[in-house]
């Protein structure tokens, strides 16, 4: 039996529940870096997911400075046609390249040459989902920025166009000048304040929503302690994030704790429990995960199965409200019966 599958807002795609994010896959020795990765293990992780089911996979240019979509280009391309997953990037973070960071620049001309340079790295001949990733830095009006994002619509190189990132403000300004497919923001159950108006805007207007960072990049699935966060490489960007900083650190790890008999009762792993949570909002068609391995792709495809109840969905608040973990509303707006109750 295959995934559970959604229609993806006006795309026309059925997606499933759960993507393969790559941002890992671009390794380190950047700004937004997880540490050294090899390769061909990510190869590995990528077909893996598609074997499991996932139709689709999720990365941007910035990732690893290129490197994320050279990787996803060749396990891509090695893949039988027929079996080759749906493929989402984004543009606007830009770098020099004797550099090893990124800046916001969302010109209509860098915005053309970033997708060029993307059909190239992919080997594709269209990208099915260009996000802008980031607001810009460079003055340019998002209007602008947008008309072009429809332009590459109308000559064939992208199927469809999205957002991460943007605001409600800036969500209007876009959708004003061309239809807004798609909406990829952050949520989590740590980080779920886009949960408040973003994704609410999006149930309006259809717009399909994948979200990111579901297990908190790591932090929600039950493998981080104090000494992992002090033993992560020096190139890992969450060294630096709040939410792997005290007092938010120690907040969460409890949070973590509290999670794991819920989990239990639900019948599913931590990590499965916390992808899950996100898929129960209304509006969100696909939570992008990341894995650098097969192993890790077991670790939370069976999310995708997994509905949580009223009971689950309570006791996670509760969870949230007593640790005063993240911020932003602590229950998705409808839950549903389990499955097996339900029969």
């Amino acid at each position: 039996m295959g995934l559970p599958t959604r229609t993806f807002g006006s795309t026309g795609f059925e997606i499933t529940r759960v993507g393969l994010g790559a941002w890992a896959i671009g390794g380190g020795g950047w700004q937004g870096g997880w540490g050294p990765q090899d390769d061909e293990e990510s190869i590995r992780a990528i077909h893996h997911a598609v074997a499991r089911g996932v139709n689709w996979i999720d990365t941007a240019a910035a990732y690893g400075l290129g490197h994320a979509e050279v990787v996803v280009g060749r396990a891509v391309t090695r893949l039988p046609e027929a079996d080759r997953p749906y493929v989402f990037t984004k543009c606007g973070l830009v770098w020099d390249e004797a550099d090893t960071g990124v800046t916001n620049v969302l010109a209509p001309e860098s915005i053309r040459r970033e997708c060029d340079d993307s059909l190239r790295r992919l080997g594709v001949e269209a990208i099915d989902l260009y996000q802008m990733h980031w607001p810009t830095w460079d003055g340019t009006p998002i209007e602008d920025s947008w008309a072009t994002m429809a332009e590459l619509v109308d000559a064939g190189k992208v199927r469809a166009i999205g957002l991460s990132n943007f605001s409600v403000e800036e969500l209007d300004a876009c959708e004003a000048i061309s239809h807004v497919d798609t909406l990829q923001p952050e949520l989590n159950l740590v980080d779920r304040d886009t949960a408040a108006d973003r994704i609410s805007w999006a149930s309006a207007h259809g717009t399909g929503v994948i979200v990111y960072s579901p297990m908190g990049s790591g932090l929600l699935t039950g493998r981080f302690s104090h000494e992992r966060v002090e033993s992560l490489p020096d190139d890992d960007w969450r060294r630096g994030h709040r939410n792997f900083q005290e007092p938010n650190l120690s907040r969460n790890l409890e949070l973590v704790e509290r999670l794991k008999p819920i989990a239990d009762g639900a019948g599913c792993t931590l990590p499965e429990l916390a992808v899950a949570w996100t898929l129960g909002w209304d509006a969100v068609s696909g939570a992008i995960v990341g894995a650098r391995s097969p192993e890790q792709v077991d670790g939370w495809i069976g999310a995708a199965g997994v509905e949580l109840d009223e009971r689950d969905l309570d006791a996670i608040a509760a969870a949230l409200e007593q640790t005063g973990a993240g911020s932003g509303p602590v229950r998705p707006g409808r839950a549903v019966a389990r499955s097996a109750e339900a029969s």
